[in-house]
């Protein structure tokens, strides 16, 4: 990669953006059938990012369960992403929340709200259904996204005093090890959400994915585009 690509690592906000850019042109292209296939590509992108995550945990030894799912997780908020989270509760199942979401925001400062909040309807429970597929995450309010006033999600799962413990321990034992840049996110979305527009599609989802990169190029330049490119040219599977 360029040493200017490598100074132009794309933030949440790059990868919020260009998702809402992909469904505004796919529903605005296909109605219906464009919604259906941006929510089909998001399930698949959840799915692999979990996959990732279970690949991970296995190849250092550990179980898959609730802790290894908190522990090995592909991103970690920074502090100038305002996120704001934390634990409803964590038994008799986990239970977490989010009052402020750095992707609501990008999408409220873009003014793609509306199809950025396709997004929020399954990837939570594609990365976990993808991390194993007997678990299940549960949605308990409206989304931040659809005029919540939190988001609000159950793990299925009870994390213990001591489970508590061991998750902290594996955080610091793991470190950033596990986690990838928002280039890569980035990456990893127009792989897997345009290539599910082109297939499910046709002509009409190239063209969408087109004009959203496009758009993406407009609003932050190319130097953030070529970053993303590169990375894409380096792995041609996710």
């Amino acid at each position: 990669m360029s040493n200017k690509a490598q100074l132009t690592v794309c933030q949440i906000e790059h990868h919020a953006t260009l998702f809402a850019l992909l469904a505004r042109q796919a529903v605005t292209r296909c109605g219906e059938a464009g919604k259906a296939a941006i929510l089909d590509g998001m399930t698949i992108y959840g799915k692999e990012r979990g996959a990732r995550m279970a690949k991970a945990a296995r190849a250092h030894g550990d179980e898959l369960n609730v802790i290894t799912n908190q522990a090995y997780g592909e991103w970690v908020p920074g502090k100038k992403d305002h996120m704001e989270a934390g634990f409803l509760r964590t038994e008799p199942t986990l239970q977490t929340y989010v009052t402020r979401c750095p992707w609501c925001d990008a999408w409220k400062k873009h003014n793609l709200l509306e199809y950025g909040k396709l997004y929020c309807i399954n990837v939570d429970k594609a990365v976990y259904h993808g991390f194993h597929p007997d678990f299940e995450c549960k949605i308990l309010s409206r989304n931040l996204s659809f005029g919540g006033t939190r988001c609000e999600f159950d793990w299925g799962f009870p994390l213990t005093a001591e489970d508590l413990k061991e998750l902290d321990h594996k955080k610091q034992e793991l470190g950033t090890s596990c986690t990838k840049d928002f280039t890569f996110h980035t990456a990893h979305l127009l792989h897997t959400v345009g290539n599910t527009l082109r297939e499910r599609l046709g002509e009409s989802g190239s063209s969408a994915v087109n004009s959203a990169v496009q758009e993406f190029i407009e609003l932050f330049g190319t130097e953030y585009y070529e970053s993303v490119r590169e990375l894409l040219a380096a792995n041609p599977e996710f």
